[in-house]
C-alpha cells in the first residue's frame, strides 16, 4: 500500500513550485534566447558567408512546431527575451506561423519580448503580420546607405528593397534598429550619414565589430575596424555620452546630443562583455550554442524528439558547462575562431 503524506502546513507542494530557471557555471541566469529558423540567406553579405555556401537539407532542421515547442521550454524556465533570427529568417516557409505560436506566451505575460533580426529585403511582406502577433521591435541589417556598395557587401541585394521594409515596419508601428558592421574603409567615411539617417526617422543604430566567424574568402585583417578607434574618431565630430539604459544585451550605448539618438556600440574583440551574458542560441538544426565564441555546442534535435524531459536535460548540462568568456583575439584576425559561419546562428 502507498502512502501519501500530506504537506506540512505552510510549506508549498512541489508543484506548486515554478520551474528551475537554467543558471550556468557562474552563477549567470539564461534568460534570452536567439533562435535561428534557417541558415539560408536571399543574400551572400561579404562578412557573414562564402559566395558559394553548401546549406543543411531541409530534411535536418527542426521543424516549426519542434521550433515552437522547444521555445515553451526555454520560456517555462524563465527566458523572457527571444529573438528569431536566421540566416534571414523571413525566407523560411510558413515562419509567421512560429510567430503566431509564440504570440501566446507574450499574451501570458510569461515572455516579455519577441523580436527578429533580419536584413529587410522581406519586411515589407511581413510587417504589418509581425505586429499583429505581438512583435514590437526589429533589428535591421544595413551597412550602407550607397546602393552601389550595398550591392556588392551582399553580392546581390537591392537597397530599395530594404528602405522599403523599413518604411513598412515603422508604418506597422514597429520600433525599428539599425545594425551596421564596422570596417575599415568606404564605412569610415560613411558612418556620420548612417547616424543622421538612423536618427532623423526615429532609430537607434548600433555598430558592430566583426566576429572571426567561418571562411568568407576575405582576409579580415585588412577589414576589421576595432569601435574603441572608431569611438575616438566619432567624438572628434559629435557630442558623444555614455548612456546608463541599455536594453540587458551586449551593446554599450552613447546618447549622441546633435542627434538626440542612441548609438550603441558592439566590441566582442576589443571590449570583452562576457560577464553579465544571459543568452544562449540554438541553431536551425537544433543545436545549442552557450557561446558564440566557443566551438563547443549539444545537440537538442534528438533529445526533443524522445522527450521533453529529455531535452531539458541536455539543455540543463550544456548551460551548466557554458564558458566564462568567449575567445575572440583582436589581434589574430587571419583564420576564424570558430569554423562556422555568422549565418548559421543569425550574428
Amino acid at each position: 500500500m502507498t502512502m501519501h503524506h500530506a504537506p506540512v502546513p505552510g510549506t508549498p507542494c512541489r508543484m506548486d513550485l515554478p520551474p528551475a530557471p537554467f543558471v550556468d557555471g557562474f552563477g549567470r541566469r539564461v534568460r534570452y534566447l536567439r533562435l535561428s529558423v534557417t541558415d539560408r540567406c536571399d543574400l551572400r553579405c561579404t562578412y557573414c558567408m562564402a559566395e558559394t555556401m553548401t546549406f543543411r537539407p531541409k530534411r535536418e532542421l527542426l521543424s516549426l512546431e519542434e521550433l515552437a515547442r522547444l521555445s515553451a521550454l526555454f520560456i517555462r524556465h524563465g527566458v523572457s527575451k527571444l529573438r528569431i533570427t536566421g540566416g534571414e529568417p523571413l525566407v523560411r516557409r510558413d515562419v509567421m506561423d512560429l510567430f503566431g505560436d509564440l504570440s501566446r506566451h507574450l499574451r501570458s505575460g510569461a515572455l516579455h519580448e519577441l523580436t527578429l533580426t533580419t536584413n529587410g529585403t522581406l519586411l515589407a511582406r511581413h510587417a504589418g503580420a509581425l505586429a499583429a502577433c505581438g512583435v514590437r521591435r526589429v533589428n535591421v541589417s544595413l551597412d550602407t546607405l550607397d546602393p552601389a556598395r550595398y550591392r556588392a557587401i551582399t553580392r546581390r541585394g537591392d537597397i530599395r528593397m530594404v528602405l522599403a521594409g523599413i518604411e513598412a515596419a515603422r508604418e506597422a508601428g514597429l520600433k525599428v534598429k539599425i545594425n551596421a558592421l564596422a570596417s575599415r574603409g568606404a564605412f569610415e567615411s560613411e558612418v556620420d550619414d548612417l547616424i543622421r539617417f538612423a536618427h532623423r526617422r526615429g532609430m537607434d543604430l548600433t555598430l558592430i565589430e566583426e566576429m572571426p566567424l567561418g571562411e568568407t574568402g576575405l582576409d579580415r585583417r585588412a577589414s576589421v575596424l576595432s569601435l574603441r578607434e572608431l569611438q575616438a574618431d566619432l567624438a572628434s565630430r559629435w557630442t558623444l555620452a555614455p548612456e546608463r539604459a541599455g536594453t540587458g544585451g551586449p551593446a554599450r550605448y552613447l546618447r549622441v546630443a546633435e542627434t538626440g539618438g542612441m548609438l550603441g556600440l558592439i566590441s566582442p574583440l576589443s571590449c570583452n562583455f562576457c560577464a553579465l551574458c544571459n543568452r544562449v542560441r540554438v541553431s536551425c538544426d537544433g543545436r545549442l550554442f552557450t557561446c558564440m565564441g566557443d566551438e563547443g555546442s549539444v545537440d537538442l534535435r534528438a533529445p526533443l524528439r524522445r522527450s521533453e524531459g529529455a531535452a531539458l536535460q541536455a539543455i540543463r548540462q550544456a548551460i551548466r558547462a557554458k564558458p566564462e568568456r568567449h575567445r575572440f583575439d583582436l589581434a589574430r584576425m587571419a583564420e576564424p575562431a570558430v569554423a562556422r559561419h555568422m549565418s548559421a546562428l543569425g550574428g
